[in-house]
């Protein structure tokens, strides 16, 4: 069956079904372009607030097909290093976009699978999930911002772990270690991951949007760089309607309507 990533709305969350169930839903350059281009399409949409990422038939991803990779060969080297970079463009677009991005993993996110999710604002896994980072079992180095995303979100030498010896790490250890916000019974992903889309769908938008930009340049310049941002953030926040909206809908004793 040709990989597709499926498109469906839940109320004002959009969810991108990753499906290529013959490879184990391994990622390729058509699905990375397609991802790219729904999330700048949701982007420009009102009614979209969130985003869950999530793969079919119970498995959310796998890294890039290795025989994809042997049947390219030397001669078109090119052609894999566009694809990496269109990886690449999918995991910056996910961490640029203003909106709460959400991975729902069921089954196993190894490689690319495990990279995207890591990309994801907030992950929601299976008790039974499983997760790695098996490159260095090929004899290759990390992609998808992977080593970036763990480095930051782990101590060294777990990072370490996970990238050196490549092998499968289980949900619960990674929830201890705070890299998963939410774990679920098998086959309840989805279910929770909307559920806590819902609660983010009820938050202001722009504040939203500030927070992303915040956690994205925190650590990239010092403390009294960075209290000028939230300075900017804050100020620019509490001039929105938004801002308005809350206070009249907590003395009219009412959920907000944010815009």
């Amino acid at each position: 069956m040709p990989a597709e990533l499926r498109s469906s709305s839940h109320g004002q969350t959009l969810v991108l079904t990753i499906s290529q169930p013959d490879l184990r839903n391994a990622l390729n350059p058509a699905i990375y372009a397609a991802g790219t281009e729904a999330l700048n399409v949701a982007e420009r949409s009102a009614e979209v607030r969130s985003v869950v990422i999530t793969g079919a038939d119970g498995m959310f991803g796998a890294g890039g097909c290795l025989e994809r990779l042997q049947a390219h060969g030397a001669p078109l080297r090119e052609a894999e290093e566009a694809s990496i970079e269109a990886l690449h463009n999918w995991i910056e677009t996910i961490r640029a976009y203003p909106k709460p991005v959400v991975a729902a993993v069921e089954g196993a996110a190894t490689g690319a699978g495990f990279a995207l999710a890591l990309a994801c604002d907030l992950v929601v896994a299976s008790r039974s999930a499983r997760f790695a980072m098996p490159d260095s079992h090929a004899g290759l180095s990390p992609g998808g911002g992977a080593s970036w995303s763990l480095a930051h979100a782990l101590p060294r030498a777990m990072a370490a772990e996970l990238l050196m010896c490549g092998d499968p790490v289980p949900a619960d250890r990674l929830h201890a270690l705070g890299v998963i916000n939410r774990l679920a019974e098998p086959g309840g992903t989805l279910t929770t991951a909307l559920e806590l889309a819902q609660t983010l769908n009820g938050r202001a938008p722009n504040a939203l949007a500030s927070i992303k930009e915040l956690l994205n340049e925190a650590g990239h310049g010092t403390l009294n760089a960075h209290l000028g941002l939230e300075h900017q953030h804050f100020v620019r926040n509490l001039h929105h309607a938004n801002a308005g909206e809350s206070i009249a809908a907590l003395q009219d004793k009412r959920a907000p309507k944010y815009r």
